[in-house]
């Protein structure tokens, strides 16, 4: 509540300043300046705050420093759906989200959430940088967004405090904390466990008391987020490759100058490939941290898992754009 509280207030404050200085970005024709302000769920030290981070280096630097930008970590503006709605009114000029709540606004994005859609994230990367990836960001302007690319979330793992998992079936009876995501949470009821969505802000403390009994995301994030503090066994499972997308509010780009529009662009793609590398190259590094803080490790067999997210596609098949599952599969 008070976080949601926090959000609204920071939301109104954003909006008075868009107000003042004419719609955020219009500054830049008064003044040659623009703050920009981006928002994130996770802590500064993960994956995504040291994407952020080079990100700010780099538009400071190709803009001649007329652009800054200012990262607001931990949910400090909103939980996922909260940015998204934010950027999309102009109250939150930029921000960093999975894919996961992304459906929510723009269903055709739920195609990226098939499990085991991507079998490697160099497949991820072809399919997002190229005709799919850019058709669906295409889609943003018409809510005010546009999407300066697709940064790594990462492949989730699942972890719990109850028992080790090595098949679906030994999920049956779990409370498992997912992202407000439909084709998550069928995937989950398949494995026959009980999919609970939750703001991430809100999943330490529900871990620690039991509200759940685990949760899944990529192993960087479980390791910044010392999920190892309240969660004895992670298994492997790689059941979803999660993509992000760094958004800006349409109207705060368009009001920049060529030359500030050109920088924050160039910036973005380059940091985009940054931060992937970065995320890749401290995956490994994660999962050995959280095996040094005591959490069991278990690698389980991929094709039980594949096998069981088939009814998944089976469920979603008439709900999604075949053409971009084919595509994507093409890229294997």
């Amino acid at each position: 509540m008070v976080r949601k509280c926090l959000a609204i207030v920071c939301s109104l404050l954003f909006l008075s300043s868009v107000v003042f200085a004419g719609g955020g970005g219009q500054s830049a024709a008064s003044s040659g300046k623009v703050d920009l302000k981006v928002g994130m769920t996770l802590t500064m030290d993960s994956h995504y705050g040291m994407g952020l981070l080079e990100l700010a280096r780099l538009i400071k630097l190709y803009s001649n420093d007329t652009v800054t930008l200012e990262i607001f970590p931990d949910s400090t503006l909103g939980n996922e759906r909260d940015l998204i709605e934010g950027v999309s009114l102009g109250t939150i000029p930029m921000a960093l989200s999975s894919t996961g709540p992304i459906p929510n606004f723009f269903p055709e994005f739920a195609v990226l959430d098939l499990p085991y859609l991507f079998p490697t994230a160099d497949i991820a990367y072809k399919a997002l940088d190229g005709e799919v990836g850019t058709a669906l960001l295409n889609l943003l302007p018409s809510r005010g967004i546009v999407g300066l690319g697709f940064w790594e979330n990462g492949f989730r793992h699942v972890t719990n405090s109850r028992r080790e998992i090595r098949t679906p079936a030994d999920l049956r009876g779990m409370k498992i904390r997912t992202m407000e995501n439909n084709i998550h949470m069928n995937a989950y009821q398949q494995y026959g466990a009980s999919p609970t969505p939750m703001a991430f802000g809100e999943l330490f403390i529900a871990l620690q008391q039991g509200t759940v009994d685990g949760q899944e995301n990529p192993a960087i994030l479980i390791d910044t987020s010392k999920f190892y503090e309240v969660q004895k066994y992670m298994s492997l499972t790689g059941n979803f490759y999660s993509p992000s997308v760094l958004m800006i509010n349409k109207g705060i780009l368009d009001r920049m100058t060529a030359d500030q529009r050109n920088a924050v662009t160039r910036a973005s793609n380059e940091a985009k490939v940054w931060q992937r590398k970065f995320s890749q190259d401290n995956t490994a590094a994660a999962i050995a941290n959280i095996r040094a803080n005591g959490t069991i490790v278990t690698e389980v067999n991929l094709n039980e898992w594949i096998a069981a997210s088939q009814a998944t596609y089976r469920e979603f098949e008439s709900r999604l754009n075949q053409d971009y599952v084919r595509k994507i599969q093409a890229l294997r």
